[in-house]
């Protein structure tokens, strides 16, 4: 089966952790942007799965899940796709992360409390309304108390380095990261591998210790990018003898580089993660 460009994202997020639509509502956006293969890859939670989620006629969707690690004292991001929600080894994931994303939050909150915020962490799980509270929800309280005017400043000022400080030594690793995915019938996407703070020589050794691990493939398009970048990574997939992924990292309908479905197609000669799933 083929799939034109932009209609395959396999990297999306709902309010099961920091995106700003309902799962059902996620699933109608992406059919509306043309997108016909979509994965709900929430942070550390399958919650957006449960309830009945039924995608709508054309649209296939694809279980997955966005776990949290670190490699050497940066944090990092695994895609797993194709994982059975239910399955010991996802549970026994989801559990152990939930528990190392509060261990977080309360951190963060404690952190901010230091600065003359009180009572961030309430502020930050109201605003999270049930889902796993994330940076982003710390963010959006700074900007509603008026502590600062945006969400960059947010960033800037209260929260930078947050990943690192609070993460190293509370997520699992990365080889823990893989096992669970694996251990859920899924495969291990290394997450936009351009995005972190690394030289071309560190990425390398990150990818090439990620597929010796036994993951599975990399996102070689992760929302707009240069072409440049797709070309690198698309190298270090052929490298290394991993499959290629692509994703929006779609968070909010309010960022234009990072829009559902808005995509383009994968290198032709790199073999695409989505074949295990059709014909």
């Amino acid at each position: 089966m083929s799939f034109a460009p932009g209609s395959i994202d396999l990297h999306a997020h709902s309010t099961a952790s920091d995106g700003s639509l309902a799962p059902a509502a996620l699933l109608a956006a992406a059919a509306h942007a043309g997108v016909r293969m979509l994965s709900i890859t929430d942070h550390d939670t399958v919650a957006a799965y449960r309830g009945g989620l039924t995608p709508p006629p054309g649209l296939a969707l694809v279980p997955g899940i966005e776990l949290s690690t670190f490699w050497r004292r940066i944090g990092i991001h695994v895609v797993g796709l194709g994982i059975d929600i239910d399955s010991d080894a996802m549970r026994e994931a989801c559990a152990r992360q939930q528990a190392a994303r509060e261990q977080r939050a309360r951190a963060i909150a404690a952190r901010l409390a230091r600065q003359g915020i009180e009572d961030a962490y309430a502020g930050a799980s109201r605003l999270a309304d049930g889902g796993v509270i994330g940076r982003p929800h710390f963010a959006r309280l700074l900007v509603e108390r008026g502590a600062v005017r945006t969400l960059k400043q947010a960033y800037a000022h209260h929260l930078r380095g947050a990943r690192e400080a609070h993460g190293v030594g509370i997520w699992a690793e990365l080889g823990e990261i893989v096992n669970w995915i694996r251990g859920a019938g899924g495969i291990a996407v290394l997450a936009h591998p351009a995005h972190y703070r690394l030289t071309g020589v560190r990425l390398g050794e990150l990818v090439s210790e990620f597929a010796a691990l036994g993951g599975g493939a990399i996102e070689i398009v992760s929302g707009q990018q240069l072409p440049a970048v797709t070309a690198r990574l698309a190298a270090l997939a052929r490298a290394h003898g991993l499959a290629g992924s692509l994703g929006s990292d779609f968070h909010h309908p309010d960022r234009p580089h990072r829009l559902l479905g808005r995509l383009p197609a994968l290198p032709e000669d790199v073999p695409p993660v989505w074949s295990h799933w059709v014909a």
